[in-house]
This record gives C-alpha cells, sequence and structure tokens, in this order.
C-alpha cells in the first residue's frame, strides 16, 4: 500500500469523527433547546395563576345591560369565578365605597363622581376611561306628544321626569339645558337614570331625558328623540380596580375584558360611544 492511499483513509477517518461529532452536538442542543422551551411555557403557565373567587362591580345604573353581559363571558372564560352586580347612581356608588364597603372594581358614568373615590385615595392607579354616553330623550311608544326638542320639554302640559343633578345623567341634562338657557321642572328628580326611565314604561311621565343606552335598552316600550344640544354634554365613563379589592386578581382581569376588544363590541352594541 503507499503512503499517499494510507494518508487519504486517514483523513477519511478523521473527517467522519469530526461530522458525528458535530451531529451529536448539535442534537443536544436542539434537546436543550426544546427542553428550555417546554420549561419556558411551563413557567409562564404557572405565572398566571387560575382565577377563582367573587368579583364585585359597582357600576353606573346605565352599564346594567352591557356589565350583565360581560359578567357571563368571564364567568365562562374563568369557571370557579362568579361576578357580581351593584348598579346605581354613581355618586350613591361612590358613597358607599369610601364608607367602606366591599367591592372590587367601580365604573362610574362620570369622572366626577370617580372623583369621589380618587380623593379618598380609594382607588388603585389612574381610572381608565373606557366608553361614553350622550343624552336622548325618552317619550312614550309613538312619541304622541309630539316632541322634537328639548324646548318641546319646557311645556307645562308635559309631565317630564329627569335624573338628580347629583348624579352624572342629571348634571348633563343642566349642563344642556343652561346651554340652550331653558328652564324646565321635571315633577320628580330620580336618583338614577334605570328610575328616570322606568316612570315614562310606566306611562307616569310623558318623557325624560336619558341616556341613548337606556332608550335602546328599553326598546318598544319607549321612543327616542335625539337632540343637537346633548352633544355638548357627552359624558366619559371610567373604570378603577379598589384599593382594598377583595379579588384583586379577578377584578384586573374582568377590567380587562371590559377594555378589550370583545368588550367594547358589547358596548358598542348597546348604544356607549368610543371612548
Amino acid at each position: 500500500m503507499t503512503r499517499s492511499v494510507r494518508r487519504t483513509r486517514r483523513t477519511l477517518q478523521v473527517t467522519g469523527v469530526s461530522v458525528a461529532a458535530l451531529l451529536a452536538l448539535s442534537a443536544c442542543s436542539s434537546s436543550d433547546d426544546s427542553s428550555s422551551a417546554k420549561s419556558d411555557t411551563a413557567a409562564s403557565a404557572s405565572s398566571s395563576p387560575k382565577l377563582s373567587g367573587t368579583v364585585t362591580v359597582f357600576a353606573a345604573a346605565s352599564l346594567k345591560e352591557s356589565f350583565t353581559t360581560l359578567g357571563k363571558e368571564f364567568e365562562k372564560a374563568h369557571p370557579g369565578t362568579t361576578v357580581t352586580f351593584n348598579f346605581g347612581g354613581s355618586d350613591t356608588l361612590a358613597a358607599s365605597i369610601t364608607g367602606g364597603a366591599p367591592a372590587d372594581v367601580f365604573a362610574s358614568a362620570s369622572p366626577k363622581t370617580m372623583a369621589i373615590v380618587t380623593d379618598k385615595q380609594d382607588a388603585v392607579g389612574t381610572p381608565a376611561t373606557f366608553v361614553r354616553n350622550q343624552l336622548e330623550i325618552a317619550t312614550l311608544p309613538g312619541n304622541p306628544d309630539k316632541v322634537s326638542s328639548l324646548k318641546d320639554l319646557t311645556k307645562s302640559s308635559l309631565k317630564v321626569v329627569l335624573c338628580d343633578k347629583s348624579v352624572p345623567c342629571g348634571a348633563a341634562v343642566q349642563k344642556t339645558l343652561d346651554a340652550a338657557k331653558l328652564k324646565l321642572t321635571p315633577v320628580s328628580y330620580e336618583q338614577d337614570v334605570k328610575s328616570a326611565l322606568n316612570k315614562v314604561v310606566l306611562k307616569e311621565a310623558d318623557a325624560s331625558v336619558v341616556y341613548k343606552t337606556d332608550v335602546k335598552a328599553a326598546g318598544s316600550k319607549v321612543e327616542g328623540v335625539e337632540f343637537p344640544e346633548s352633544a355638548g354634554a357627552v359624558n366619559a365613563y371610567p373604570i378603577t380596580l379598589l384599593k382594598d379589592a377583595p379579588n384583586a386578581e379577578a377584578a384586573k382581569a374582568f377590567i380587562a375584558l371590559v377594555r378589550s376588544a370583545e368588550g367594547q363590541n358589547v358596548l358598542t352594541e348597546a348604544g356607549f360611544l368610543k371612548p
């Protein structure tokens, strides 16, 4: 055998060993990467604990229909959780919260009523505006009194009901009346927007000024009449996690749902405006 042949065989043997070593290293590396990925995935999953327990939400009365829908969707997405609501006038809810009522989330119909809570430092962080709402006149079905403007509500022959001036709906109505230089004396002031609307539904009043969302929710029980002055008194709705929330993690997840694309779709369908 010549020296040249022996060198060739030796070179091929060395090369074969090198390739085998590289393949082995590559396999180890691939295995390590796979294990690392699985480990990272497991760590990520363990860092997002399963939600459970009750989430207590205090929310403006005008949010009743849409938040009830979102509450059911939240419970479906997070088995083991329950969402309970306290709907009412934002000022009354805010006073309850600052008075120590246990709650996780507060959704108000105006920044002014939210300030009752934030001024007492009972909120976590800065409340976020998640929707807006605009006023509309609610009349009896078929609008028998032919109401077509805000000024028509000043007729002495009409029984008109308004939200109390202390609640966001009432404050917005007063703002529109002042801007239009109109004086309106209602037969009663109600403590929240649903109560004001219900007076018309029960035919105890001829008309009321409520939110577009409430008129839509009432369906054929009332007829809505838009008026241009309402554009000057659109209410922003802020939402916040409360400082002493008994179920803070689930509360954060509910707020995230409200602000998500899914939540915004539900709210938009209910008649709310984008934030």
